[in-house]
């Protein structure tokens, strides 16, 4: 078994726990994929499915500091891409084999991935301890892997591609600064405001028309995030593959109603 000892020092100060924001992120993912799907053209549904990733990132960093062994949740996470994979595709593309597009259990996966490696290194024994040379080789393959999975995501069209990873080392690397929230808060701005492309929305302030990315909605996922209480909620092993088993199944059920009307 792999124990993360790892502290989490941010100071929770809301009153919702990890299920209940694991499934306020299900319901804002639904909206989002019937949007895409069976009722197209109500707009508001993706502008509140964008802060459905977010909350799924942060949970991503949740379950690292929380897990005994972490290649089980790696295993699960896998395991569940590849079970998601057709739904997704039928749902999206109305073919069960699309190679440009994978399900964001992957980017989740990838994510998780690269932050297990980030800990590594930063719980890598200091100069003294071990030979410097030591030190060098472990940050050297260290930055290579981490390289190495965000060309991943990306080259692997992965949901949300490298930008859905680094949204994910972002919360990482916030847990371990004070006020991380700000940085919290800057980092999403720039990810999903400036540097994320897509679609945009007229917005007027003092008579002057900016054009605001949709993707944008998703700063406000820090709302919810902020709220998070530190506690897991009820805990059993139903509940817990039943939020996983929700992706795919919801996708199926989507997908056959597109094919149906």
């Amino acid at each position: 078994m792999e124990k993360n000892t790892t502290l989490n020092i941010r100071k929770p100060f809301g009153g919702i726990n990890a299920n209940t924001l694991r499934f306020i992120a299900c319901v804002l993912m639904l909206l989002d994929h019937m949007w895409a799907t069976v009722v197209p053209g109500n707009n508001w549904m993706t502008y509140l499915g964008r802060l459905a990733f977010p909350i799924f990132a942060f949970q991503i960093v949740e379950g690292f500091f929380h897990t005994s062994d972490v290649r089980r949740y790696a295993k699960r996470l896998l395991i569940f891409g590849l079970i998601s994979e057709i739904p997704f595709n039928l749902m999206f593309s109305i073919s069960p084999i699309y190679p440009f597009h994978q399900n964001v259990m992957f980017t989740l996966l990838i994510g998780l991935l690269c932050i297990n490696e980030l800990e590594k290194l930063r719980t890598f024994p200091k100069a003294g301890e071990v030979p410097k040379s030591a030190i060098i080789k472990a940050l050297i393959f260290g930055i290579l892997k981490l390289l190495g999975l965000l060309l991943l995501s990306i080259v692997g069209f992965t949901d949300y591609g490298g930008y859905g990873v680094l949204t994910i080392i972002l919360f990482y690397l916030c847990q371990h600064i004070k006020f991380g929230w700000i940085f919290q808060l800057a980092g999403m701005i720039y990810i999903n405001i400036f540097a994320m492309k897509g679609l945009s929305i007229p917005i007027i302030i003092g008579g002057t028309e900016f054009m605001f990315p949709t993707q944008g909605f998703a700063v406000f996922s820090l709302l919810l995030i902020w709220l998070y209480n530190g506690k897991k909620g009820r805990s059993s092993k139903a509940l817990q593959y039943g939020f996983y088993a929700f992706y795919p199944a919801h996708m199926l059920v989507l997908a056959a109603i597109a094919l149906l009307v």
